[in-house]
């Protein structure tokens, strides 16, 4: 709060000074000056993102930075394609660059513990993203549910009829906080309903291709097994891919999340069950509009705040609930929403079978 506060003393007596130099000045100078002046104003929020290779982040991006303009707030957003060493890089460059806030999505959650207590130590507001940073006492995590969303893949498979069956997880990177916890929720209903888990895979750093490699070299497996869990839908498109190739898409059930659009394509043609649709517009407009709050010394009374361990600290954790998405309610939670339109969707159905 301090650092913001002296930004915008420093900026206000920047425009008297300004304004008593340019008294002989031409107008449109003065007021080009006052308007470098008013930028110099605006929070500052550094964003750091694991990379853009998943469909949903390019998605977070632009509503991040739409909601953090619209309150006063500028956004320089970095890209670290998947390296933490760059990530790490960049943090330290919003710290040198003085920012307000630094919001992350972690790409390691072990990793960033350092980086995080020096972009503290200067008075810097950190936000994790979607993904938690582990020990490194973040002033806010923000995510879905990720328990549920793991058990909502599996209540889904179960309402399907999958009871006494067999079940392949092909889980997202093993470095990512989120995937434990989603793998909870699917393992706790998978165990009340007899199911039993086959094999479990990690595609690091959420490889898809990965997946897809996975199918090739563990067919027999496979085909033997009910249903396969994929830890999002990137991952869900190559194992899908790989199915067909076997002439087994559709036959064995697959679920994944974040709703992509290739991925309800796929649930309306009957090749994937289903995939759970986490509400990213809202997630990231709350990230813009928690961030604003904390740089200004606000509390955040608007949203539910409740707490999570990060493995050493206590943080305030806000979370947003995720949705379940079958062939059944396509149209209510996906469309209506506006998050895909129906006819992208429906591309490749004969309208007869609508």
């Amino acid at each position: 709060m301090r650092r913001y506060k002296g930004k915008m003393i420093a900026g206000g007596l920047a425009v008297i000074l300004l304004a008593l130099c340019a008294m002989g000045c031409a107008k449109e100078s003065s007021d080009s000056e006052k308007s470098i002046s008013a930028d110099s104003d605006k929070i500052q929020i550094g964003m750091s993102f694991d990379s853009f290779l998943i469909e949903r982040w390019q998605r977070d991006r632009d509503v991040f930075v739409s909601m953090a303009k619209e309150l006063g707030a500028e956004v320089n957003v970095q890209n670290a394609n998947g390296d933490v060493a760059e990530q790490k890089k960049q943090v330290d460059y919003f710290i040198k660059k003085g920012m307000d806030a630094i919001v992350i999505v972690a790409i390691d959650s072990d990793s960033l513990r350092d980086s995080v207590k020096r972009a503290k130590d200067e008075g810097i507001v950190v936000i994790a993203y979607d993904r938690q940073i582990q020990n490194a006492d973040v002033d806010l995590y923000i995510s879905f549910d990720n328990e549920k969303v793991g058990t909502m893949m599996a209540q889904t498979m179960v309402d399907n009829g999958l009871v006494d069956g067999k079940v392949i997880m092909i889980c997202g990177s093993p470095t990512d906080s989120n995937v434990p916890l989603v793998e909870r929720g699917f393992r706790n209903v998978m165990a009340r309903n007899r199911n039993t888990i086959v094999d479990t895979f990690y595609a690091d750093g959420w490889q898809a291709e990965m997946a897809s490699e996975y199918i090739y070299k563990n067919t027999g497996l496979v085909r033997e097994s009910d249903a396969i869990m994929c830890g999002n839908d990137d991952i869900a498109s190559s194992v899908v891919r790989a199915l067909s190739e076997r002439r087994l898409a559709g036959k064995i059930m697959v679920a994944g999340q974040d709703a992509d659009l290739e991925a309800c394509q796929r649930i309306v043609e009957g090749t994937q069950l289903m995939t759970v649709y986490k509400p990213i517009e809202k997630l990231a407009q709350t990230a813009a509009i928690c961030a604003v709050k904390l740089v200004k010394g606000e509390e955040i009374t608007e949203y539910e705040v409740s707490t999570i361990s990060d493995g050493t600290n206590v943080v305030p954790y806000l979370k947003v609930e995720p949705a379940s998405v079958t062939k059944n309610n396509m149209d209510e939670v996906i469309i209506n929403s506006g998050f895909h339109l129906k006819e992208d969707i429906y591309l490749n159905v004969p309208e007869e079978n609508l």
